[in-house]
């Protein structure tokens, strides 16, 4: 089972119990997501915003315009670092201090680099769209070369990662434990709705099947 080596740079430090540096819990995580926060430097100012991404094997992959000021800090840099977090649960205990939640989150640590290559652009947008929802880049109206050719697109190469994962019930003091305050977790999950049809579709046009299944692998 290959892992990430822990270094001063992804060494989880509080709570090192709940740490992982497994790559496959790792890519779990990723995968079961679609929005990651991206931290940037920009004119000496730290700024971090969310952004969909793809995964093909150790790399992830941004898109956005060629004057993103985002994706160019982070050429110039030629590093990055990225999270993804997904929240499982309030933990909600007899004291405010220990209240807590169940999470899943991984920071990974990227090197940067342009990706040029007209395949290999091709795939990583491919990648980002099929990330959203499998099956939907074969469905779509190819890009154009205008459409292509002012989309910037970006390879972060995972150097070393680590995940913090909290998966348990309420911790509370012992002598709190008699306390006449309710406790306990509440868990929580994004779903899908019922997917809402564009008002200008033909009314003979059905719901593609990918779109069919996830709406139904995702709706509890």
């Amino acid at each position: 089972m290959s892992t990430y080596t822990i270094s001063e740079l992804n060494q989880v430090k509080r709570g090192p119990k709940r740490a992982t540096y497994n790559v496959e819990q790792i890519n779990d995580i990723l995968d079961a997501g679609f929005v990651g926060y991206v931290s940037y430097n920009y004119n000496g100012k730290a700024i971090c915003l969310p952004m969909a991404y793809g995964r093909i094997d150790n790399k992830l992959y941004l898109h956005g315009s060629l004057k993103n000021r985002m994706l160019l800090a982070l050429i110039e840099a030629k590093e990055a670092s990225m999270t993804i977090m997904h929240l499982d649960a309030l933990v909600l205990a007899r004291s405010g201090f220990h209240h807590s939640v169940n999470y899943r989150s991984a920071t990974l640590f990227t090197s940067i680099t342009v990706v040029e290559n007209k395949e290999k652009k091709e795939a990583a947008l491919k990648c980002v769209v099929d990330h959203m929802i499998p099956g939907r880049w074969d469905t779509l109206r190819p890009m154009n070369l205008k459409e292509f050719n002012s989309t910037l697109v970006i390879e972060m190469e995972i150097q070393t990662a680590s995940a913090k994962v909290r998966d348990e019930g309420v911790l509370d003091e012992k002598n709190d434990l008699e306390l006449p305050i309710w406790a306990g977790i509440i868990p929580l999950k994004q779903v899908a709705k019922l997917p809402v049809r564009d008002s200008l579709l033909p009314k003979q046009l059905r719901t593609p099947k990918h779109v069919v299944q996830y709406y139904k692998k995702n709706k509890t």
